[in-house]
C-alpha cells in the first residue's frame, strides 16, 4: 500500500516570499530613518588677494599731541590778568597771562626820559664841539698868516678836542640810555606769558590775585598754562621686545581707538625710542610713536585718548589665501571634496597675521574650505552641506 508523498504548496512558498520581502522592506525603512544627515557647514573659497604682516602693541598706547607746552612765568609775581579760558583756542605770540609790572613800567617811563636828556644834551655839547673846530681851523689859518701866536693855536686846538671828547661821550649816554629801555622792557617780558604756538588752552592753574611761581629746579609745580597744539597728533604705544626689530620709521600703520568705534585711522611710524622698557618683569617693550596721516575737525580727536597701533612691516599681493581661521593645528584645513565628503589638506603658509594666511602649496585657487570648524561633528570623511559660501574679502 501507498501512501500519498508530503510536500510544500506553491502557496506556502508564496507566504514565505512576502515574509522576506517585508523583513527587509523593514529593515532598509529603519537603515534609512537612522542614516546620518548631512553637517550644514560654511564654506570659503580660496581665493588671491593681499596678505600683510602686522606687528601690534602689547599694552594700550595713549594719543599725544606733537607739541604741548605746561608754562609758567619766566619770572614770579602776582597774576594781574588773565586773557584766556579754558578750551579757548590761541594764536602764536597772543599773550595768555600777565603778571603785576607797574615797578617796570616806571623804569621804563624813567629811562624813555633819560634818552631825551641825553638826545638834547648831545645836540647842545657836539653843537659846541663843532664850533669849537672851526674856531681851531680859522686859528690855523691866522697861525699861517703869522696873525696868531703858537700859544693861542694851541688853545684853540685843545679846547676843540675837549669839546669833540665831550659830544662822544654825551653819544654814550645815548646808548646806555637805549640799554637801560631793553632792560626795563626784557622786565616787562618776563612778566607776561605769551603762547609759543598756535594751539588750545587746555588747562588754567591760578587766579586774579594769586601768586605764581616758576617751577625751581627739582621741585615740579603746576604750570600756570597748559597749552597743546592739536593740530598733530600720534600714538605712543609699546611694543614687544621681539618686534622691534621689524618696525622702521616711515612704515604704514592702522590706529584703532576704543572712543571711536568701527573706524580706523592711517598713520606711519615717527620714531622708534633707542631703548627697551622692562618696566614690568618678563615684559619688556619698546615705545614707539605713530604719527596720523591726517585728522579732519570732525574727528574730534583728543589727547588723551587710549589707542591701538597696527604696524604693516610686510605686504604682499595677489596671493593664494585663506582666513586664518579655517586653519587646523598644524596648518592643515578640511577641504569640501567630492560628493560633499570632507578631506584633509596639508598646506604651507607663507605670510600671515590675525585675518589671512598665504597659501604657498596644499591648496588650489577655488577649492572650497571649511570655516566653520567648531560645530560639532565636522571632521574628516564627514559628509557636510554648504550653509553658505563667503567670498574673502
Amino acid at each position: 500500500m501507498t501512501f500519498p508523498q508530503l510536500g510544500k504548496t506553491p502557496l506556502h512558498y508564496a507566504k514565505i516570499a512576502l515574509i522576506v520581502v517585508i523583513v527587509f522592506a523593514m529593515v532598509g525603512g529603519i537603515a534609512y530613518l537612522m542614516r546620518s544627515k548631512p553637517i550644514p557647514v560654511v564654506l570659503q573659497k580660496v581665493e588671491r588677494g593681499t596678505v600683510e604682516a602686522s606687528v601690534s602693541n602689547t599694552r594700550a598706547g595713549t594719543v599725544n599731541a606733537c607739541r604741548r607746552a605746561k608754562m609758567s612765568p619766566p619770572a614770579g609775581g602776582q597774576i594781574s590778568g588773565l586773557l584766556v579760558k579754558k578750551g579757548q583756542r590761541v594764536r602764536k605770540g597772543q599773550v595768555l597771562l600777565e603778571l603785576w609790572d607797574n615797578d617796570l613800567h616806571a623804569q621804563e617811563r624813567l629811562a624813555q626820559e633819560q634818552l631825551k636828556t641825553s638826545v638834547t644834551r648831545v645836540q647842545e655839547v657836539c653843537t659846541l664841539a663843532e664850533a669849537a673846530q672851526r674856531e681851531a681851523n680859522r686859528s690855523q689859518e691866522l697861525k699861517d698868516k703869522g696873525f696868531i701866536s703858537s700859544q693861542l693855536l694851541d688853545k684853540a686846538v685843545s679846547d676843540a678836542a675837549s669839546r669833540k671828547a665831550s659830544c662822544e661821550a654825551a653819544r654814550g649816554d645815548i646808548e646806555q640810555s637805549k640799554s637801560r629801555i631793553a632792560l626795563a622792557r626784557a622786565g616787562l617780558e618776563r612778566m607776561v606769558l605769551r603762547a609759543p604756538f598756535d594751539g588750545v588752552v587746555a588747562d588754567i592753574s591760578g587766579e586774579l590775585g594769586e601768586y605764581a611761581t616758576p617751577s625751581p629746579p627739582g621741585i615740579p609745580t603746576l604750570p600756570a598754562i597748559d597749552l597743546i597744539d592739536d593740530s598733530c597728533m600720534y600714538v605712543s604705544a609699546p611694543i614687544d621686545e621681539v618686534d622691534a626689530s621689524k618696525i622702521k620709521v616711515g612704515q604704514f600703520s592702522r590706529i584703532t581707538l576704543d572712543a571711536i568705534k568701527g573706524r580706523s585711522f592711517g598713520g606711519k611710524v615717527r620714531r622708534i625710542a633707542p631703548y627697551v622698557l622692562d618696566l614690568e618683569k618678563q615684559a619688556r617693550t619698546v615705545e614707539v610713536e605713530v604719527e596720523f596721516d591726517k585728522l579732519a575737525d570732525q574727528d574730534n580727536m583728543l589727547v588723551g585718548y587710549s589707542a591701538d597701533v597696527e604696524i604693516v612691516y610686510d605686504t604682499r599681493e595677489h596671493v593664494l589665501r585663506i582666513p586664518a581661521q579655517t586653519l587646523l593645528e598644524g596648518n592643515r584645513v578640511l577641504r569640501y571634496g567630492s560628493k560633499g565628503v570632507l578631506e584633509e589638506r596639508k598646506v604651507t603658509t607663507g605670510l600671515s597675521n590675525w585675518e589671512y594666511a598665504e597659501v604657498l602649496s596644499g591648496l588650489d585657487e577655488g577649492d572650497l574650505i571649511v570655516s566653520s570648524l567648531d560645530r560639532a561633528g565636522v571632521k574628516v570623511g564627514v559628509k557636510v552641506v554648504p550653509e553658505e559660501s563667503k567670498p574673502a574679502k
